[in-house]
């Protein structure tokens, strides 16, 4: 399988990923011209895409999908809730196949799908893993705590996008988020901290995870840099190292066209 981001932040979400020759999208909360832009830089167009999974209706995941369903008739999959509020929004273009996580068996992808719960402040907020013959990978953000269900599908994924959204100390400093905000982000339908994603991370790496993607970084509450330095650090105190035992980036907020080779 192959992974390129596309972008990955609180403003806009979408990763597309292949896998023998056939491709597909998690979330389009990005513009048209942007996912058209990421995917020739990866050398690809959108011609490739064969369906889109939606992990929830908040629009930095969902914001282009009137003008994808206008141009390309591909089905959508969400969960029912999700589904439901893409609806009543009027997210859809005329025509557009909006189906449920129930038919994921025939989506028109060469990998075994499959969806499971995530808390989050959303009707039904869902993320997804995706097998072949050979690996399974994670797509897993906007979760405010690592539940049972979250550590059940991702352990043992060879490949895991994984929420890493803000720094707590940010979080609580920055005074241009009214108190509600700050409480909701962080709550346990909010958002993984960066100290939260690594103690998760740490998990993985020990059950086989070896390539890491931190992602949905706030643009005002995080960096990079913290990210990145909370989790080898957690991993680091662990005994595992960066380079030998796992690899570890963090997605951009709009991506270079990067195809990470899972």
């Amino acid at each position: 399988m192959r992974v390129v981001s596309i972008c990955s932040s609180s403003k806009a979400n979408c990763t597309y990923i292949e896998s023998g020759g056939k491709g597909f999208l998690v979330d389009m909360g990005c513009s048209y011209k942007m996912l058209c832009d990421g995917l020739a830089l990866a050398g690809r167009d959108v011609s490739y895409i064969g369906a889109v999974f939606i992990t929830h209706e908040h629009s930095d995941h969902i914001a282009g999908l009137p003008m994808l369903t206008k141009k390309l008739n591909v089905p959508i999959y969400a969960s029912e809730g999700t589904a439901g509020m893409i609806s009543s929004k009027g997210k859809l273009s005329p025509g557009a196949q909006l189906l449920t996580v129930d038919e994921l068996g025939s989506a028109p992808v060469n990998v075994t799908v499959n969806a499971f719960h995530t808390p989050h402040d959303s009707a039904e907020s869902m993320d997804y893993t995706f097998s072949d013959s050979e690996n399974k990978i994670a797509i897993c953000t906007d979760l405010g705590k690592v539940t049972p269900e979250v550590r059940e599908n991702l352990t043992g994924c060879r490949f895991v996008l994984l929420e890493s959204n803000y720094d707590p100390e940010m979080l609580t400093r920055n005074l241009n988020y009214p108190y509600e905000l700050r409480r909701r982000i962080a709550s346990d339908r909010g958002h993984l901290s960066n100290g939260d994603s690594a103690a998760f991370v740490r998990e993985l790496v020990a059950s086989g995870t070896v390539n890491i993607l931190l992602g949905h970084l706030s643009q005002n509450n995080n960096t990079p840099e913290l990210a990145l330095s909370t989790t080898e650090r957690v991993l680091g105190a662990a005994g595992a190292v960066r380079g030998r035992d796992y690899l570890l980036d963090a997605a951009a907020v709009v991506g270079s066209g990067k195809t990470i080779a899972v």
